[in-house]
């Protein structure tokens, strides 16, 4: 439990660091942008805008999300954490929109930039987010994932500023910049579209992937007096935190320590998987349960 606080904290902190270093520069992008008269860094300043309140979003909800079970909500505040990931990639995703619209632009109506103070400048971007995507993404949350994506894109953004500023210097071609930021967007859009699948699948309660629920039926069934199971449910508040239920009905019990061992047993197989939180309800075979009749028995 303490390891976890630790991992929490850590995360909140690489979080906050992320969000500084992102506002700071994207204030002097701005800066940068009006004193060069670049459309381009501009642009990127609007996008940065974007990631700087994306940002601030996460590490509000990453830091609400440790807040301990209350009577509102009874197994804590985690899932906040998978909504500040939505959130981010909802933004990604419109922020780069933005980007390959800007691009588009740029190809149908080309425009000469000022190639020296864009190096200088993409130099700072890439050891800035690259620094910052760095720091987050040693974090486990899918929070943290989407973010380190979310600042990946910047880095990677600069590099392709870096390369078409340093080339732009020994040549007239005003298509390099547009067409190599549209390549490289496209393929972050395609690894966002992939963590806002996975945060989705999430949200609606989706099986975790790591969690065979196929086996874990079958073991469950194995066990010495298990006649059958039902009401069987496998959920993720946030990714990483696990939850499972289940219902079991048994057969030839005759005593409260045959009963207390089945318990016991079933206790030890489900401490097997990574679940933070099970409760197994136990019937015994002639008991009425409204839930076993709703839904199929195993």
């Amino acid at each position: 439990m303490a390891h976890d606080h630790h991992h929490h904290h850590h995360g909140i902190k690489n979080i906050k660091i992320a969000f500084f270093f992102n506002l700071a520069f994207t204030i002097l992008e701005v800066i940068g942008g009006l004193y060069l008269n670049s459309v381009a860094i501009l642009s990127h300043a609007v996008h940065d805008l974007g990631d700087s309140l994306s940002l601030g979003t996460s590490w509000f909800l990453q830091s609400k999300s440790n807040k301990k079970a209350d009577k509102k909500f009874s197994f804590g505040y985690k899932r906040l954490s998978l909504l500040g990931a939505l959130i981010n990639g909802v933004i990604l995703v419109g922020g780069s929109i933005y980007i390959i619209y800007e691009g588009i632009i740029r190809i149908t109506h080309p425009e000469p930039s000022h190639a020296e103070g864009m190096m200088y400048f993409a130099f700072l971007g890439v050891a800035v987010n690259g620094y910052a995507a760095w720091k987050v993404s040693t974090g486990k949350s899918m929070n943290e994932k989407v973010l380190s994506w979310h600042l990946l894109e910047d880095m990677l953004g600069w590099v392709a500023i870096l390369i078409v500023s340093i080339v732009m210097q020994f040549t007239d071609n005003m298509y390099l910049d547009p067409i190599l930021s549209l390549m490289i967007t496209s393929y972050i859009l395609f690894n966002v579209f992939r963590r806002l699948n996975e945060t989705l699948y999430l949200f609606l309660q989706g099986n975790p992937s790591e969690i065979d629920v196929v086996k874990l039926e079958s073991d469950i069934l194995e066990t010495e007096n298990v006649l059958s199971l039902h009401h069987l449910h496998s959920w993720s508040l946030d990714g990483e935190h696990h939850v499972f239920s289940v219902h079991v009905v048994i057969e030839n019990v005759v005593s409260l320590e045959q009963l207390r061992a089945v318990q016991k047993s079933l206790d030890e197989l489900i401490e097997d998987y990574p679940f933070d939180h099970h409760a197994i309800q136990i019937e015994l075979e002639g008991d009425h349960c409204d839930l076993r009749d709703t839904e199929h028995s195993h």
